[in-house]
């Protein structure tokens, strides 16, 4: 390919010089006949009016020709080097897409030379198709992300960035509290090498910005693009500016090359808007904010900060913001009106983007102009309210497009860049910076995971099992927004279960039973939380409780990572105390309002206690569910339900002592018995659970060990039940029953168990050591 780039380029250079020679005799020979035009002469060289006619034309010929030879040795220079910016683009810099206008050359120099410039990139971009961006150099992207929506519809965006990056990158998201919660901690477990993120708080920006009116849906946060120079670090000179609803189809290394294309005063990299939204002749009576003619769509920035700054940026958009307020009186599109109008009045401020940096998706466009066939493509904006139902040509290549990365395995991303150093410790330098918080976990949490994971024995047969308790899952909380309102008696309780996708059925039902928030934790894959989304859309039951929080664990590894995903749904509880439940039991109606009377009337405040809600089961997939205790006993009776596991483990909830709770009316007390695995209320500071026990057995009964061993009261409630539902038998349990090494590891890791229990709690734990357990 090299050796074809300079051929091409000798072939052009001798191509020219066989036309300038023959130009330059037959000008020379035919001097006497013809009236050479004065020329333009330097300061040095004195014009005279004998140069025309006779000898002055004679000289003024000669200068002529040395002009156009110097001009000619001037191209072969230019001709044998490799272009500056040989990036893809540069093949458009001059045609279709082209971004140079003729007075915008005029103003940077000759046409002429610009011409020469024009040839030299146009004839060798096709040779180097890589964008001038060093192998290591971090590229910075700066996003407004606010609420728990918005928070998921970034998530595409990042992984189609990180599915063709080459290159570092630096995330500058700008969120609001609930924003910031959900993606530090979703890129804190998704571990992607060479990425760093920084969080700024929007609601310290609000002030800047609240004096605007803006119609617009993104309300006030679709104005905080307008104060990026002051918020983002003064060290930081460009950066990328992106809507959440942006998806790229190539590596973002290209338009981050495009800076080196910015001339004179130009700050400002932006596509050309694709709608008529700036021309005013949409409806009667439209009256869009000024613009240079179709405008600009402000979904994809270039911004050079440094030169922003200097131009006292800030300054500049709140003196046209204001002067326009006064008959415009608020924005229809947010900070894109404000930046057209600044635009309108400074022209110079703006490098124009080929279209295909922007191919806009939102009704009344014309993006169907913008590209001919798929290569041209580089990133597609979905700017409509209607998303992915919008009217296009295309719209089934764009929606597949982005489908790929919606249900893409982000696992698979955690690609290593080699060659490049690691990141270094960013938190020292934000010390004084309290408006951002710096996420730097790859070089903290990724060598220490790495060095505990080499020291695990890879012949131990329980290898497996052993390695599972330190992968890190890839987690997003509350997928779908989330509301609570905290009591003011301190009495309020959280439902916490966790399930996969075979679990689903289940939700309806146990949101019509327990009317109070609920912690769920979901194990799905990227293509799984999907469809979830659509299940949980498509619901009435479900989209009418606002205070169930949904928090995605992504699949990895070969085990059902069962404790995990109980303590993740656990740290998300904020209510005073909380229900340890399962998701296939179904809590009586009005266990929500008696757990919390309980609280009061055992003084669950003082006191370290377990509050026991006996367990029951029923065969039948139909059950009239009991609606009161003597209904449930009377069902008992009958055998359409049972005391759980009666049949095949009763030693798990034996110690809830069935006889004395058929005639109880006041709580009372149990001891711990081993293999007791009762389903209790605690505190929301109790112990999480053991990570080590995945899948199937033990996972609950050393939770209630430790319970026991901190010292916990187990009190069993007389007027509280609930029912497990049938289903079929989990992947799990029933490699449990077939594999007789999943048995033998999982009686290792239950006596390494009870040795640290022994370890950490000393005396007190010595029983947990002699007492049988047979699981």
């Amino acid at each position: 390919m090299l050796g074809m780039c300079r051929g091409r380029r000798k072939f052009l250079a001798a191509s020219l010089a066989l036309l300038f020679v023959p130009a330059l005799t037959w000008l020379y020979l035919s001097a006497a006949n013809f009236t050479v035009k004065p020329l333009p002469l330097t300061p040095l060289e004195p014009q005279s009016s004998t140069l025309i006619g006779g000898t002055g034309e004679r000289q003024a010929l000669e200068l002529r020709v040395r002009e156009v030879e110097e001009e000619n040795r001037a191209l072969r220079r230019e001709l044998s080097h490799p272009p500056r910016n040989p990036t893809h683009s540069n093949v458009h810099s001059n045609g279709r897409h082209g971004n140079q206008s003729h007075a915008h050359i005029g103003r940077e120099g000759s046409k002429h030379a610009e011409v020469q410039r024009g040839i030299a990139t146009g004839n060798t971009s096709d040779c180097v198709s890589q964008p001038v961006v060093d192998k290591c150099e971090t590229i910075h992207m700066a996003i407004v992300c606010a609420g728990y929506n918005a928070s998921r519809d970034v998530v595409t965006l990042v992984k189609s960035v990180l599915f063709h990056r080459r290159n570092p990158l630096h995330f500058h998201f700008i969120t609001d509290s609930i924003a910031q919660q959900i993606l530090a901690s979703l890129f804190h477990t998704w571990m992607v090498p060479a990425v760093q993120v920084d969080f700024y708080d929007a609601d310290e920006l609000k002030s800047e910005v609240s004096w605007i009116p803006n119609k617009h849906y993104s309300g006030i946060y679709g104005l905080m693009k307008l104060v990026l120079t002051k918020t983002l670090p003064s060290d930081l000179q460009k950066v990328i500016v992106l809507d959440t609803d942006i998806t790229f189809a190539t590596d973002i290394a290209e338009l981050w090359a495009v800076f080196h294309k910015f001339k004179g005063q130009q700050v400002l990299g932006l596509v050309e808007n694709q709608s008529d939204w700036y021309l005013g002749n949409l409806w009667k009576n439209h009256r869009p904010w000024p613009a240079l003619g179709r405008g600009f769509n402000t979904g994809v920035i270039l911004l050079l900060l440094d030169r922003l700054r200097k131009l006292r940026w800030e300054q500049m958009w709140r003196l046209t913001a204001e002067r326009e307020l006064m008959s415009m009186l608020s924005t229809s599109l947010a900070d894109q009106d404000i930046f057209n109008a600044v635009i309108k009045q400074n022209p110079f401020l703006v490098h124009q983007l080929p279209c295909f940096w922007n191919v806009q998706l939102s009704d009344h466009t014309r993006s169907e102009k913008c590209y001919k066939d798929v290569s041209d493509l580089k990133v597609i904006h979905w700017n409509s309210p209607k998303k992915l139902r919008v009217k296009n040509k295309h719209v089934e290549f764009f929606r597949n497009l982005y489908l790929t990365f919606l249900e893409y395995d982000g696992n698979l991303l955690r690609r290593e860049l080699f060659g490049c150093p690691s990141e270094t410790d960013h938190n020292s330098e934000n010390v004084g910076k309290p408006q951002w918080y710096s996420l730097t976990y790859v070089c903290l949490m990724v060598p220490q995971l790495q060095k505990t994971l080499l020291e695990l024995d890879e012949d131990d047969p329980c290898y497996e099992f052993r390695r599972e308790r330190f992968t890190v899952h890839r987690t997003h909380l509350y997928f779908l927004h989330y509301e609570y309102q905290p009591s003011t008696d301190q009495t309020d309780v959280t439902l916490v279960a966790q399930l996969s996708m075979d679990r689903l059925q289940m939700l309806e039902a146990i949101c019509k039973h327990w009317e109070g928030p609920i912690s769920l934790a979901l194990y799905l894959s990227d293509a799984e939380a999907q469809q979830f989304l659509r299940y949980a859309q498509g619901s009435e039951v479900l989209m009418s409780r606002s205070n169930v929080g949904y928090h995605i664990v992504y699949k990895e590894g070969q085990f059902y990572p069962v404790n995990l995903l109980r303590n993740v749904a656990m740290r998300q509880v904020s209510t005073p105390y909380m229900f340890l439940s399962d998701i296939d039991f179904l809590p009586m109606y009005g266990l929500y309002e008696y757990l919390r009377k309980s609280v009061v009337q055992l003084d669950m405040t003082n006191t370290k206690k377990a509050l026991v809600v006996p367990a029951f089961e029923t065969l039948r997939y139909r059950l009239s569910y009991p609606k009161s205790k003597a209904e449930l006993l009377s069902q008992l009776d009958m055998g359409t339900l049972f005391t759980f596991r009666y049949h095949v483990w009763t030693k798990g909830h034996a110690p809830t002592n069935f006889a004395k709770w058929r005639t109880a009316t006041t709580p009372y007390r149990v001891q711990w018995e081993a293999d007791f695995e009762p389903y209790v209320m605690v505190r929301r500071d109790s112990p999480e659970y053991d990570r080590r026990f995945v899948g199937f057995g033990w996972n609950k009964v050393a939770h209630i060990m430790e319970l026991d061993a901190q010292e916990y009261e187990f009190v069993v409630l007389p007027n509280a039940f609930m029912i497990h539902m049938p289903h079929a038998p989990s992947f799990d349990i029933t490699k449990f029953r077939s594999n007789e090494q999943y048995r033998v590891c999982l009686k290792t890791l239950k006596e390494e168990f009870q040795q640290n229990m022994s370890r950490r709690y000393g005396f007190a734990a010595l029983k947990y050591m002699t007492v049988e357990n047979n699981s």
